[in-house]
């Protein structure tokens, strides 16, 4: 949202000093920067348009209209100005401000645009992580751990903080198999964001985005002669204008010098906000999030609602008894749990949904590596992904959050003798989320008991 208000910002800032400059000059040509602006809110939203091939459409067409307008008595046929806009990088008529622009432009809006998605592709993997359904050998082994004490007669002894780890690495072991490639992926996102920070960023860009082109259009008035001498000498003699015309000369107001607002005049976005307070603050929310999927266990058994706590090992419940947990806690991931004590997981069979999540981690951060280095990085253009009747797609302005479809897949088929154990075991819609709310609550009526 920062970076559109942002957008707009510089757009209705250009439009209004160049109004006061230019006057109607710039109101019958208005339409060449609106292009550029529409055109830049279509790349960062996720449009699939080339900045460079976009930035150098907008010089060729600026040159073609103050050519019209620098050598009022001549008539030019359409053919004759696509020639001339073909001589835009060889005459330079607009200084080296396209040039500067052009590097400045597509860092920062590559590093903005894959910064915000991979923004949106970490919220959407770990939502979607969230609801994946619990198996039934870990629903059974937090019941036991739970709820077995009562059987014993001991309702107000708590889990060994060990055996809840076991538990736990045993329940959420393909979610810890993320734990890898969200780091990396988190990495990629803290160096990016450097590029957010640095001279490139789109703040620093989109500002004074006016003044380098008013500055680059001064440099065509300056150059005017020279250029227009080449541009006959490649392209050839254009037809005189009717007589109504050839007696006009170049407008006064064509000529002022552009002045631009006070810094203190200059739009702001809501409430002030700064991309540098913004960034800084995101930084230290992506820092937290490191090593999240592997410490996960571990952040929930060290509730003191949930276990008796890492300093009492004796007077706490094992699984069996009032006594220490004496099992060895197990690594995280998937194929550590082979011999897990607690829970049955079947390390044969991972997670097809979970693993498409790392797949798309892995994308992810491969593009926030080209970004970094200033390639660009080829996103979807979500306008050509909306269906016929676009209702019910969630987007609004035609603007889709991500570009990745993820497909949830069904729980793998079950061994004969397991079958109806396993249904009695298992509830439709049940999830990770799920899963925690509801082991949260045991814990909570334990207590209340």
């Amino acid at each position: 949202e920062f970076f559109r208000e942002l957008l707009e910002n510089a757009e209705r800032s250009l439009n209004d000093m160049f109004v006061r400059t230019y006057g109607m000059l710039y109101m019958q040509n208005s339409e060449v920067f609106q292009d550029l602006f529409t055109e830049l809110k279509r790349y960062y939203t996720g449009g699939n348009v080339n900045l460079e091939e976009m930035l150098n459409d907008f010089w060729a067409r600026l040159l073609e209209r103050m050519f019209q307008l620098i050598n009022p008595q001549y008539h030019f046929s359409e053919d004759y100005l696509e020639c001339v806009s073909k001589y835009t990088d060889q005459l330079k008529p607009f200084g080296d401000v396209p040039r500067k622009l052009k590097v400045q432009v597509t860092r920062a809006f590559i590093a903005a645009r894959t910064f915000v998605q991979g923004l949106t592709v970490g919220r959407e993997v770990a939502n979607r992580v969230s609801k994946v359904s619990p198996t039934p050998g870990c629903i059974r082994a937090l019941m036991k751990m739970l709820y077995c004490p009562y059987c014993r007669g001991l309702p107000t002894v708590k889990p060994c903080n060990n055996y809840c780890l076991n538990v736990m690495k045993g329940c959420l072991a393909n979610q810890a198999d993320l734990d890898t490639e969200w780091n990396l992926f988190i990495d990629a996102m803290l160096l990016v964001a450097e590029r957010l920070e640095g001279p490139f960023n789109i703040e620093s860009v989109m500002d004074p985005i006016d003044v380098k082109i008013s500055e680059a259009i001064m440099n065509m008035q300056e150059n005017s002669m020279q250029v227009s001498a080449k541009v006959f000498q490649g392209c050839g003699q254009p037809k005189p204008a009717p007589a109504l015309r050839s007696s006009r000369s170049v407008p006064e107001n064509f000529n002022t010098r552009f002045r631009p607002y006070n810094p203190e005049e200059r739009p702001t976005t809501a409430a002030g906000t700064s991309l540098d307070r913004l960034v800084t603050d995101i930084k230290e929310k992506l820092k937290l999030s490191k090593k999240f999927w592997s410490t996960l266990p571990y952040t929930i058994c060290k509730d003191e609602r949930v276990t008796a706590g890492p300093s009492v090992e004796e007077d706490c419940w094992n699984g069996h008894t009032k006594a220490r947990y004496l099992p060895e806690i197990m690594n995280d991931g998937l194929t550590n749990q082979i011999n897990n004590p607690e829970v049955d997981v079947d390390i044969t069979r991972p997670d097809t949904f979970i693993r498409q999540q790392i797949m798309a981690l892995r994308v992810m951060t491969n593009k926030l590596k080209n970004a970094y280095n200033g390639n660009d990085v080829n996103f979807q253009d979500t306008s050509d992904e909306t269906s016929g009747s676009g209702s019910g797609s969630g987007c609004t302005d035609d603007i889709c959050p991500t570009e990745f479809d993820f497909v949830t897949t069904e729980a793998p088929p079950v061994d004969s003798d397991r079958r109806e154990v396993e249904a009695s075991a298992t509830q439709p819609g049940w999830s990770l989320q799920t899963l925690l709310i509801i082991f949260l609550s045991l814990v909570l009526q334990r207590q209340w008991r």
